[in-house]
């Protein structure tokens, strides 16, 4: 028998919640009564699904915590609202810049709602995060550590990253080709590493899960740093900018290259706390 909890509606975090649920809500319907732009689709494509997506599973967790049905998932429930309340803020910031950005003018009424309102949301989501880390007793996951919210950081970029990609500026050289498989291969193992963690399936490894956290921060390095070289060298390649370029495919391969180089900064700070971690403070500890 469901027994629900009035107490998640009233207390902080719940009443941040049903905020965030109604203001993506708008945020979405705002943008969706403008209309499909003519221009930056996969943009409007992606601030799209970041409202709808934030919108739902927001609501998805304030009905299972509402019902009770919170503590029957098979999942860390602390790292998973955590890890989607980051994710969350992360998405809120960045389309709340590339919205008003591509879409947004003097006479843009709902364009400039729809930017205003997703500015209240980000507002929201980071509220939550700071309340999840107050919260006395409910955070031990490695998602809330500073290991785990770069994971989380290095899966947004990816993500930031497909978002600007098209196939006519890769699919003609084999390295370019060769960096959408960087992307794409260490995009799908930190999100692996996400799940694992937030599934509670770490421990059924008979090894130690850190060391091949390590080694795979190891190798995404390498990837990354080849792709931050020949990305530009082969994208750009016969490629000077139009020059009635208006946030055109030119711009896109710009934001591939400067996100290349910015996860690679994260993986590098994600290798070194990495092996910080396991290397000195664990073995600092035990002795």
């Amino acid at each position: 028998m469901l027994q629900v909890d009035f107490r998640t509606l009233i207390v902080p975090v719940g009443i941040v919640r049903m905020l965030e649920v109604l203001l993506t809500c708008i945020c979405f319907a705002l943008a969706a009564s403008a209309g499909i732009p003519d221009h930056g689709s996969s943009h409007w494509a992606w601030c799209m699904f970041c409202w709808c997506f934030c919108c739902f599973t927001t609501l998805l967790v304030l009905i299972l915590e509402f019902i009770n049905l919170h503590t029957k998932v098979p999942i860390s429930w602390e790292d998973f609202t955590m890890a989607f309340a980051m994710l969350s803020t992360l998405m809120m910031v960045t389309i709340s810049i590339v919205y008003p950005t591509f879409f947004a003018c003097a006479s843009c009424a709902k364009e400039i709602g729809a930017s205003a309102v997703s500015w209240l949301c980000f507002g929201l989501y980071a509220a939550e995060v700071w309340f999840l880390y107050k919260k006395p007793g409910e955070i031990s996951g490695f998602l809330t550590t500073i290991p785990g919210l770069l994971k989380i950081l290095e899966t947004f970029i990816a993500c930031l990253i497909f978002t600007s990609l098209s196939p006519d500026g890769y699919r003609g050289f084999p390295g370019t080709q060769w960096c959408v498989a960087v992307y794409s291969i260490c995009f799908i193992f930190s999100l692996i590493i996400i799940l694992l963690t937030i599934a509670r399936l770490l421990s059924v490894f008979p090894f130690s899960f850190d060391f091949v956290v390590i080694s795979f921060n190891m190798l995404a390095v390498v990837m990354y740093a080849t792709a931050v070289v020949i990305w530009p060298l082969y994208a750009f390649k016969d490629k000077p900018r139009p020059n009635d370029c208006n946030h055109c495919a030119w711009d896109d391969l710009v934001v591939v290259t400067f996100m290349t180089v910015f996860n690679l900064l994260v993986y590098i700070a994600d290798m070194a706390y990495s092996i910080k971690l396991v290397f000195f403070t664990h073995h600092h500890s035990e002795g």
